[in-house]
């Protein structure tokens, strides 16, 4: 129960900063940067928070079809836009593919810089 509320708090943080501060990031993503930042710096424990995360991980496919619902009432919509909205799916995946990359790859030569010093 405490990673569950420990998870919901972070979601509940987010959507504070989101909604009151003006913070131009949707509240699930702020809540997620949070709480990256507060398991980098050691203040919530990975154990603490593990059985939940993995339990809403397995499950996630059930959040997902409200989603799946309403993609189905706009299908006509889809299929006049059915070309803009493909070239922003690949480009977007491109985009997303190389960033990706290219932080691994930086991340990569600062843990090497970090052994050799």
């Amino acid at each position: 129960m405490l990673g569950l509320a420990i998870l919901l708090g972070y979601e509940l943080i987010g959507y504070v900063f989101h909604q009151f501060l003006g913070v131009p990031l949707p509240a699930n993503v702020i809540g997620l940067i949070l709480l990256f930042v507060s398991l980098m710096r050691g203040w919530v424990k990975l154990e603490w928070i593990e059985q939940p995360a993995r339990f809403l991980l397995k499950h996630m496919m059930i959040f997902f079809a409200p989603t799946i619902v309403g993609v189905l009432v706009f299908a006509d919509r889809i299929g006049e836009e059915w070309a803009a909205i493909s070239i922003s799916l690949v480009g977007s995946t491109i985009v997303v593919l190389l960033l990706t990359g290219w932080t691994t790859t930086w991340l990569a030569k600062e843990r090497q810089r970090d052994d050799i010093a």
